[in-house]
């Protein structure tokens, strides 16, 4: 079993600090589903989307790693982004 450091690394390591990720770049850091990830933004407890198209949906890096720190207290008060 990781330890939160070693977790928090391993989230560092695979996110750039800065830039923009698709879901699927970092669903395999999340202990839920793609449906609880979307539960969690629609009540923006989670970052918000920035819609880049019909079919494509991003996230800022430096949101998400603000997340994966404390998920639990994680707020955010934006709106959607479409671009």
């Amino acid at each position: 079993m990781q330890t939160l450091n070693q977790k928090l690394k391993s989230i560092t390591d695979t996110l750039p600090k800065t830039s923009l990720s698709r879901f699927s770049q970092f669903q395999h850091l999340l202990p839920f589903s793609r449906e609880k990830w979307r539960q969690l933004v629609r009540d923006n407890k989670a970052p918000q989307k920035i819609a880049m198209g019909e079919r494509c949906t991003m996230y800022k890096n430096e949101e998400l790693h603000q997340f994966f720190k404390d998920p639990l207290n994680y707020q955010n008060s934006k709106e959607d982004i479409h671009e």
